[in-house]
């Protein structure tokens, strides 16, 4: 039964390509990868807190860890967890078959599913492959918000596996900000990065039902925090949602649409956001 699954699942994602996506699909991923890693590796970390903190965790937990962060902070872990061999779910869109082929090129694994379609299975598989000695990746408060909102995913696969729930957050003294829900930044070139590790969470396993969502705020609250650590390190806190109110003004806007094309594939990445038993 798993099997046909599987099978109608890939039957799907073959549908939904174009007849020109197979050419595609072969050129653009290793020329945007190679793009966003020019820029990336241009940049320069000047200061990494917390980082002991994830040490511990990683041996206590033989490895083994769940890395959250905002959907408006994605891209520079493009860099900074490229050796971690994360798997990261991506969704079963056309386009997350592009997002697919960029996140392999880092050098991470992906399953395939989203709020939409096929979520709960990739659930599973992310959260067996966590157990069986991998690593898992995911956007807290993907695919679409609200920003800066925790979703149930995170917790749910940390829980699950029993391993660290580990806060990561980074900041940059200058960037493009597009105008997107959660504001989404990308480092100009030759900038200079802070990151942040936050406290690992650890959910016992006794822990179940209506109380998965008090750490599923802790994570919300520790990111918050490595967030705001990050940016006022280089000054104000950055924007993160779109200004509505009569009157005021969105500033540092970014409309230069190959860079935004690049932006679009890491929105593609997905995260879980919500379960039945809590919300």
């Amino acid at each position: 039964m798993y099997g046909l699954k599987k099978m109608r699942s890939k039957s799907k994602e073959k549908s939904l390509l174009r007849w020109y996506d197979p050419i595609f699909l072969n050129i653009l991923p290793p020329v945007v990868t190679l793009l966003i890693k020019l820029l990336l590796f241009s940049c320069r970390v000047i200061k990494v807190e917390g980082r002991q903190k994830e040490i511990d965790a990683l041996a206590k937990s033989q490895g083994r860890a769940v890395y959250a962060t905002w959907h408006q902070r994605v891209i520079y872990h493009a860099r900074h967890l490229a050796h971690k061999n994360l798997t990261v779910m991506v969704s079963q869109s056309r386009d997350g078959e592009y997002a697919t082929r960029l996140v392999r090129l880092f050098g991470h694994t992906t399953v395939r599913g989203s709020s939409t379609r096929g979520g709960p299975l990739a659930l599973r598989e992310l959260t067996q492959k966590i157990k069986e000695g991998g690593r898992g990746g995911i956007l807290a408060d993907g695919p679409l918000g609200p920003a800066r909102v925790a979703k149930i995913g995170a917790v749910i696969m940390a829980h699950e596996a029993q391993v660290p729930l580990i806060p990561l957050i980074w900041g940059v003294d200058r960037c493009w900000i597009l105008n997107s829900w959660d504001r989404f930044l990308i480092p100009k070139p030759f900038s200079r990065i802070v990151i942040c590790y936050a406290e690992p969470i650890w959910i016992p396993t006794s822990v179940g039902g209506e109380e998965l969502d008090d750490y599923r705020r802790l994570l919300e609250e520790r990111l918050n925090q490595g967030t705001r650590w990050c940016d006022t390190h280089f000054g104000p806190e950055r924007p993160w949602r779109k200004v509505k109110e009569k009157g005021q003004i969105e500033v540092a806007l970014l409309t230069f649409n190959p860079v935004r094309k690049i932006a679009r594939i890491f929105e593609l990445i997905v995260s879980r956001p919500g379960h039945p038993e809590v919300r």
